[in-house]
């Protein structure tokens, strides 16, 4: 096709769904997950007070640190395919 096609960097969900990018999202995830999950919910987790609104919210608590962790990649990718 045109040069102007091969210069557009790849779609946001091709790069956001590379192995590397989802295996360094989920690790930070994990490890950030944890750590916010016990400051947040450590207090019902020892009581054993969990309820499915509070399973939610831990699972949030992993979800965030994945998102922001994939979004920046993306956004590293991005950027080092277009200096290139």
């Amino acid at each position: 096709m045109s040069a102007a096609r091969q210069d557009t960097p790849p779609a946001f969900w091709a790069i956001a769904t590379e192995r590397s990018v989802v295996i360094r999202a989920a690790r930070i995830a994990l490890v950030v997950g944890v750590v916010l999950a016990l400051i947040n919910h450590g207090h019902r987790l020892i009581a054993g007070a969990t309820d499915g609104a509070a399973l939610a919210r831990i699972g949030l608590t992993f979800l965030v640190p994945y998102c922001v962790s994939t979004y920046s990649s993306v956004l590293a990718v991005r950027d080092r395919m277009q200096r290139v």
